[in-house]
């Protein structure tokens, strides 16, 4: 099996397409999860987003360093391609849309239901360094190179984003661990 570096030189050597797609179906799936994570549940734009940063990584695929990773190439696309999309539809909208009637995500007994509700309750760049620091397991320094923050702030965003979290799980009723519940979120690490 080829590696990602091995495809990515088919693919800007000779325009190798059936290696791009190789590349595609090897990061699809964590991509799109991670646009899940960062669209607070929603499937479309998560699909619309991932769909616009393969694209775009297939046209820029010649801008990777030497040695640099691709995972975390494709996390910083799909990052900015997200926070581009934010700010399209802010522009677009003058008020936020009220939530939907009957929704109520502390019936949401799943992860993966739980989970981006949660993370609705954050701001943008702390769901963002959330997200990656503990569904997509990066490190802090990471993170930082994705986001384009600086180590500290990442720090201070999982920090605040935990809190968050924990305050309106505890004024919910809720645990951050136990079956179903977003575990992993209250265990701090320290990854620099």
């Amino acid at each position: 099996m080829a590696t990602d570096r091995e495809l990515v030189t088919r693919v800007t050597g000779s325009d190798d397409q059936a290696a791009f797609q190789l590349l595609v179906e090897r990061h699809q799936a964590a991509i799109r999860g991670f646009l899940l994570r960062l669209t607070a549940g929603d499937g479309g734009t998560a699909d619309d987003l991932a769909q616009e940063t393969f694209l775009l990584a297939y046209r820029k695929l010649h801008t990777l360093k030497a040695g640099g990773s691709l995972v975390s190439w494709l996390h910083t696309i799909a990052y900015r391609q997200f926070l581009q999309d934010r700010r399209k539809q802010a522009r677009q909208r003058v008020m936020a849309e009220p939530p939907e009637p009957g929704h109520d995500p502390r019936q949401a007994m799943d992860a993966s239901i739980l989970l981006p509700a949660l993370l609705s309750h954050v701001n943008e760049q702390e769901r963002a360094c959330l997200t990656l620091a503990y569904a997509e397991g990066m490190s802090h320094s990471e993170i930082g190179e994705i986001t384009g923050l600086a180590l500290g702030t990442v720090k201070s965003h999982i920090s605040r984003g935990k809190r968050k979290l924990q305050e309106w799980l505890l004024e919910h009723d809720h645990s951050l661990s136990g079956p179903g519940r977003a575990g992993g979120l209250g265990k701090e690490t320290n990854r620099a």
